[in-house]
């Protein structure tokens, strides 16, 4: 939708947008075909966004890291007697194809010999699989049904293996495998608790199959994937309250809206979305504090989120915002990716931990239950435990990284989550082009794309989004500024003839602002753009057993050396219960000073001596705010008894996803 007038200055027409135009479609890239609605963005294929800066580094690290060497470590994906490769019967489940999703575009964006090599094996094991009735993979049964939930990741796998080889053997297999699907009886499908509450799954493949043959008995399947679904579409209530299944499955009713075309369905996920935040979510970070499962009286921001529930919401918004275009759900995927996500590993991303919280003080070994929702160690960072998020979690910078740069139906390219990368994006009149973005966000305010590579000039629409939060953001081209008032939470449409070597730079100045989270003791939260600050705090790392404190799940295989892998407790090493003090009666930035530091040489901004971008704050201690009788943060003082030290004290803040521990919902003195 468009709003506001179309301006033309120096050959560019100049819009400011809702969403893209849905009424023409894409002619370069495999889009919605009727019935389904149109998509905003389309993902381009795996391999065609390149990763730069501080995000390539990061994955560089996942690949030497836990992700990139787990099947050296992980038993359930130990060669011999695998289920997956036909050697043996130890199926897995979930864990080789979480892993694979991962670790297969991983190898895809780096085009990297070896890692390619290693994908296919398991592949290959996928397409050796598949019975004469459609079925593939190990055929696991539960209560006397199908369990499908493990093979609906290894067809997102599959899905990102066609994109970047293009080899039909996954459509012939997918087509098989969901007439198979379609053959069962209502009684046999999607029943057991994690693949009926993860149909939205199973749809979203569906939908992808569908775009590509146009095979009609595609849309009754959607219709029964959906109908046998766990609803998600309940106004006050949830199927059930595990902090993975929300964030992974609140998409399923706009996901059916896709189809169903019911207005009802795509608010229903904006409803979920609300629900568990406006009781659960009260706190920094984008999350909402469940630990396992959430529970009421269990609402403090010492509560925390599975490594697993960051990567999924990532997925989900990217999804979403592929769906809707709606801007908001990807400034909510920078939200979590920038702050709540990189403090759940290890600053060298070789070990991680299960809970991860925005009041996160200490990282051991011990049982903390029932102050967090789990029985066991899964606050320490430990290479050998939480089975899921192990397998899990190096899908999320590949998948950050894939939607770094879109494509739109008027045969265009979009930005709407930032980060350094280069893309190969074909346009308008099939040209393909090279774009770079070139940028150390969300440390810089400043975002500069060029037109690396194009034979001819050629005239495509150019969208960025504007981000909520920015004053008085700007655009240049070719160093001229643009007169248009960029409006925050839309997108900025720039549509000309582009040459080789034109440049445009996305200006977002950054200013201080505050969260107050009412129903926590209104404590508040300190933003710059898009990060939220945390106390800054000594950490003292601990090196322990692996084996003495893995989780009584866990599994490794025999030839797996603990210490090569060795897992990490993270103690403070200075005080930790301060309060902001903030003087209401001044501008928010007369109680604080923002300090810009040199860029780390190592090119990973998010540990406590490398970030960037520090805050220099007062702060009181707080009296009785100490480690409760579980040994777990204690949670925030009740504000009408809060008691503070006589004395202020100059502290410092840090960007979230620096902080390893942290306190990021602060209570407040007000002098």
């Amino acid at each position: 939708m468009f709003c506001g007038n179309i301006l033309s200055q120096n050959t560019t027409n100049i819009s400011i947008v809702d969403r893209p135009n849905t009424n023409v479609s894409n002619s370069n890239y495999v889009s919605s075909r009727f019935p389904l609605q149109p998509l905003h963005f389309i993902k381009l294929p795996v391999g065609a966004v390149k990763p730069k800066g501080w995000i390539e580094k990061t994955l560089l690290l996942q690949k030497d890291g836990l992700s990139g060497n787990l099947g050296e470590i992980s038993a359930w994906l130990d060669k011999d007697n695998n289920a997956w490769l036909g050697t043996g019967t130890d199926y897995g489940w979930e864990e080789v194809p979480y892993w694979l999703k991962g670790y297969g575009n991983m190898a895809y964006i780096f085009n990297d010999k070896k890692m390619l090599e290693e994908t296919k094996i398991w592949l290959e094991a996928v397409f050796e699989s598949q019975r004469r009735d459609g079925y593939f993979g190990p055929y696991i049964e539960k209560n006397g049904r199908p369990d499908l939930w493990g093979n609906m990741i290894m067809v997102r796998c599959l899905q990102s293996y066609y994109e970047y080889a293009n080899d039909n053997r996954v459509i012939s297999l997918m087509t098989d495998y969901f007439k198979w699907q379609l053959s069962l009886s209502d009684d046999m499908f999607l029943k057991d608790y994690w693949e009926n509450s993860r149909g939205g799954d199973n749809l979203l493949s569906i939908y992808w199959l569908y775009n590509i043959t146009g095979d009609k008995f595609l849309l009754d399947l959607a219709e029964k994937t959906h109908r046998n679904t766990a609803d998600w579409r309940q106004r006050s209530a949830l199927p059930n309250w595990h902090n993975v299944n929300i964030a992974q499955c609140f998409r399923e009713p706009a996901t059916y809206f896709m189809l169903s075309k019911d207005s009802v369905d795509l608010v229903a996920t904006y409803n979920v979305y609300n629900l568990i935040r406006n009781t659960f979510g009260q706190v920094p970070g984008g999350m909402f504090g469940a630990d396992e499962n959430a529970r009421m009286g269990h609402i403090d921001p010492r509560q925390g989120t599975e490594t697993c529930g960051f990567v999924e919401q990532m997925a989900s918004d990217e999804i979403l915002l592929r769906m809707t275009g709606d801007p908001f759900w990807a400034e909510h995927c920078e939200t979590v990716a920038f702050n709540s996500y990189p403090a759940s590993l290890m600053p060298d991303l070789k070990a991680l931990r299960y809970i991860t919280s925005p009041n996160h003080t200490i990282s051991d070994s011990k049982n903390h239950h029932p102050g967090i929702d789990n029985h066991g160690p899964f606050l320490s960072m430990n290479h050998f435990s939480s089975r899921c998020c192990q397998h899990n979690h190096g899908q999320a910078w590949p998948y950050f990284t894939e939607h770094l740069m879109l494509a739109t139906p008027d045969n265009g390219v979009a930005v709407a989550i930032y980060g350094a990368c280069v893309a190969t994006v074909k346009v308008a009149n099939g040209k393909t082009i090279e774009i770079t973005q070139e940028t150390n966000y969300p440390f810089e305010e400043s975002i500069r794309f060029t037109i690396k590579h194009t034979e001819k000039s050629v005239t495509f629409p150019f969208y960025l989004r504007i981000p909520t939060w920015a004053d008085n953001p700007s655009v240049e081209i070719n160093g001229t500024p643009v007169n248009v008032n960029l409006e925050g939470g839309k997108y900025v449409r720039l549509e000309r003839n582009w040459q080789k070597g034109d440049k445009v730079t996305l200006n977002v100045p950054m200013t201080l602002s505050q969260s107050v989270w009412h129903v926590n003791q209104g404590s508040r939260s300190i933003n710059y753009g898009p990060l939220t600050f945390s106390l800054k705090i000594k950490e003292n790392y601990e090196q322990v057993n692996s084996i003495e404190t893995a989780i009584w799940d866990s599994k490794w295989q025999k030839k797996a050396d603990p210490s090569k892998w060795p897992t990490y407790e993270i103690y403070p090493g200075s005080d930790w219960n301060y309060g902001l003090v903030i003087d209401d009666k001044v501008p928010l930035i007369e109680n604080f000073e923002i300090v810009k530091k040199d860029w780390p040489t190592d090119n990973f901004p998010f540990t406590v001596n490398s970030v960037p971008l520090e805050i220099k704050a007062h702060g009181r201690k707080i009296i009785g705010w100490d480690f409760d009788r579980h040994g777990l943060t204690g949670e925030l003082p009740i504000r009408e008894n809060l008691r503070f030290e006589p004395h202020t004290e100059n502290i410092t803040l840090i960007p979230m996803g620096a902080a390893r521990l942290r306190i990021s919902a602060f209570p407040v003195y007000n002098p």
